[in-house]
């Protein structure tokens, strides 16, 4: 990955639509982002998914990028984009079931398909809640530092690390 200087030139490359610019930073980012989105959706499809929308977002904000830390404001997108799944989720499932209600059929809860490929850990941190899982995920697998993650999110870097202590803390007693 592009630091400092290099990463600023880059950065300024696709602030003039540069498409090489781009495609450096697609290169650089692209794993850590799937990476991300994977974890929390545990589905390779709709990562897929989430991870392009991040790069056609990243081509539409890039001129509302005013310095700092470039991966949390990337990754701050990429939350906000799996928020925005999360809600239309959300309203399908109160759709779908608004439609199983006028059909009088009883519905049934749906089971991950690929569920027996998934380790212990994972089926685990896929149990936390959304806000727990993300800030471990942010963590420790895009490795954002705790400042960057409390930036991020607008709150105090003490409400950060006790949220993800907390986190942790339940992690650890699901696994036992």
């Amino acid at each position: 990955m592009a630091r400092g200087d290099d990463l600023a030139q880059i950065i300024a490359g696709c602030k003039s639509g540069d498409a090489a610019c781009f495609s450096e930073v697609v290169d650089a980012y692209a794993s850590r982002c799937y990476g991300y989105f994977y974890r929390l959706t545990g589905n390779k499809d709709i990562s897929d998914d989430l991870l392009s929308e991040l790069f056609v977002k990243l081509v539409e904000k890039i001129k509302t990028y005013k310095g700092g830390s470039f991966e949390s404001w990337l990754f701050r997108i990429a939350s906000n984009i799996f928020h925005d799944h999360l809600r239309h989720k959300q309203r399908q499932r109160k759709l779908l079931d608004s439609q199983v209600k006028q059909l009088g059929s009883e519905t049934t809860e749906s089971r991950a398909s690929d569920s027996d490929r998934i380790d212990r850990l994972q089926v685990k941190v896929a149990r936390l809640d959304a806000d727990t899982r993300e800030l471990i995920l942010l963590r420790f697998y895009s490795q954002l530092s705790f400042k960057e993650i409390a930036a991020m999110r607008g709150e105090p870097i003490g409400t950060t690390l006790s949220k993800l202590h907390r986190g942790l803390k339940r992690l650890r007693e699901m696994m036992e």
